[in-house]
């Protein structure tokens, strides 16, 4: 298959200090990749470098064939990071915070109600301004987003957080969906079990590297272990 990220000796800064020394990754076309490791490891810097949001300082980074190296903004028109923040207008409705991305990824607006739906944001929460809504009803719209965008390369950081059990369940599917339709998705999570069965591959990070390369899923433990707190990243 034909990698979608290709990350080499990759290190990278963030406000002036480091947050990846070394990152060797590559993830095909099609793949679901588990990021594993503690709070600080460089998930998070990884995800916002594939999102063209960090820069590169050395090494080579290639994602979606766009060289990060020398142009970080061309690869975010063609993905989606979802953060473990929710970062939404807070004076806009539900419906008008996933148009405005929409419009502003350049993508088109056919999907964006039946996104909404999908996630269970419909009747009067589409016009229910986003200061008004729960933190799991926010991440149904974030989410949304997402769905109604469909980028090639999905980065998910604790895609699960502030969501029920019936939301992360209509997650997976969403994610296994997007998988099958030809979706690449790289995730930081902390959900152990859950996103084992979720993913193809578990990449361990630690130190701002990899440390692992990954290991396909059936060879794990049930349980990757505990974690510390997830990362806090935003949203593209």
């Amino acid at each position: 298959m034909n990698s979608v990220i290709s990350l080499d000796n990759v290190a990278a800064l963030a406000s002036g200090f480091p947050a990846l020394a070394g990152v060797d990754l590559s993830v095909s076309e099609r793949e679901i990749v588990l990021l594993k490791g503690p709070n600080g490891a460089g998930k998070t810097s990884i995800l916002r470098v594939c999102a063209g949001l960090l820069p590169v300082v050395s090494g080579e980074a290639m994602v979606l064939g766009c060289d990060l190296r020398k142009d970080r903004r061309s690869v975010r028109r063609y993905v989606g990071l979802v953060g473990h923040t929710a970062f939404l207008y807070d004076d806009l409705t539900a419906e008008e915070n996933v148009r405005f991305a929409v419009r502003a990824s350049r993508a088109g607006e056919d999907r964006i109600r039946q996104s909404l739906a999908r996630l269970g944001v419909n009747g009067r929460l589409l016009f229910t301004r986003v200061d008004r809504l729960s933190a799991g009803q926010r991440r149904r719209v974030v989410l949304a987003t997402l769905l109604a965008r469909s980028p090639r390369l999905w980065l998910l950081d604790e895609p699960h957080a502030g969501l029920d059990t019936s939301g992360r369940d209509l997650l997976d599917e969403i994610i296994t969906e997007a998988r099958d339709d030809g979706t690449t998705i790289l995730i930081a999570s902390h959900e152990g079990e859950r996103s084992v069965r979720l993913v193809d591959r578990v990449v361990t990070v630690a130190g701002g590297q990899v440390t692992t390369s990954g290991v396909p899923k059936l060879t794990l433990p049930s349980a990757l272990g505990p974690e510390d707190e997830p990362e806090t990243a935003h949203v593209a």
